[in-house]
C-alpha cells in the first residue's frame, strides 16, 4: 500500500496537504511548517519515502501509524488533531475547513486505520511518500 502525501500551502505556522491511498484522495493533512533546520516539536518532517508499521503508541495508548527512519526524529505518527499545535512533526489527518485548520479528523483517522489494517491483515507493505 502507497500512502503519499502531498503538501500543498505552508506559512510560518502550518503546512497543508492531501493524502492518498494508491493514487487515490482520502483526506486532507495538517502538519508543522517546514523548515531548513529542524526545531524540535515544530517542524514537519523531511521529504521522502517512509516504512509505515502500525504498533502500540505509549503516548496515546492505542494501535497507530508510526513512521520509520526518519532522519533526526523519533516517534513520527499518523494521528488526529484539529492544527499544527495539535502536533510535534507528526501528521494529523482530516477534512480541510480552512488554510491551517482541519475538521472530522477522529472520523477520518478511524477510516485511515481500517483500510491500513487490512493493508496489515493482507501482509502489504505499507509506505508513506512526502512531496
Amino acid at each position: 500500500m502507497k500512502l503519499k502525501l502531498s503538501r500543498v500551502h505552508g506559512t510560518k505556522n502550518f503546512t497543508d496537504g492531501t493524502l492518498s491511498i494508491d493514487g487515490i484522495f482520502f483526506c486532507d493533512t495538517c502538519e508543522d511548517q517546514e523548515r531548513d533546520s529542524k526545531i524540535a516539536g515544530k517542524t514537519a518532517i523531511p521529504l521522502g519515502t517512509y516504512k509505515v508499521i502500525i504498533n502500540q503508541s505509549v503516548r496515546f495508548r492505542k494501535m497507530m501509524p508510526l513512521l520509520l527512519n526518519v532522519p533526526n526524529y523519533e516517534g513520527v505518527r499518523i494521528h488526529s488533531g484539529n492544527t499544527a499545535e495539535d502536533t510535534e512533526g507528526c501528521i494529523l489527518v482530516g477534512m480541510k475547513f480552512k488554510y491551517g485548520f482541519i475538521t472530522k479528523s477522529r472520523d477520518t483517522f478511524a477510516a485511515l486505520m481500517e483500510v491500513l489494517n487490512e493493508a496489515v491483515a493482507k501482509q502489504d507493505p505499507i509506505t508513506i511518500e512526502i512531496v
